[in-house]
């Protein structure tokens, strides 16, 4: 009798070859493009992608001063944040928070997709926002991605 025993490949994190990737947040919903983008610097989209294993490749994200949020997010979506003083607690709509810190809106969508571990800290070190539509990582030759998919 012939058994056929079929290995599963575990990646290893030297072996993932890491691409770097542009997105333009121009006119996108923000949760949508945050989940792309967390997917990416997973490595969810490729084939060798293991649980355990940083695999993802390094996005770029470009005029995140123009990211959209749908529906009354814009004025009613509340940013808290705590100086973990008493009565410490500060609270900034979404409008003020795009226009006074546009790449930490579309950092903290993307971390909170992201596992809550040292691995996904290392996953996030790979994510670079800039709120205009230029960017220092020229150098690297990144590959300029289109995501139909988060735009509505």
């Amino acid at each position: 009798m012939s058994v056929n025993y079929h290995k599963t490949y575990q990646a290893n994190g030297e072996a993932a070859e890491r691409k770097w990737y542009v997105i333009d947040a121009d006119g996108l919903i923000l949760g949508r493009l945050a989940s792309e983008v967390a997917k990416i610097l997973r490595g969810k989209h490729k084939p060798i992608y293991t649980p355990g294993v940083d695999t993802g490749d390094h996005v770029i994200v470009v005029n995140a001063r123009k990211v959209r949020l749908t529906g009354d997010k814009l004025k009613k979506k509340i940013y808290y944040r705590h100086s973990n003083w008493p009565e410490g607690l500060k609270a900034m709509t979404y409008e003020k928070f795009l226009a006074t810190r546009p790449e930490r809106v579309i950092e903290k969508a993307v971390r909170g997709m992201l596992p809550r571990t040292p691995l996904g800290r290392r996953m996030f070190r790979k994510l670079k926002v800039y709120a205009g539509p230029h960017h220092p990582h020229e150098a690297q030759k990144p590959e300029k991605l289109e995501l139909p998919q988060a735009r509505a």
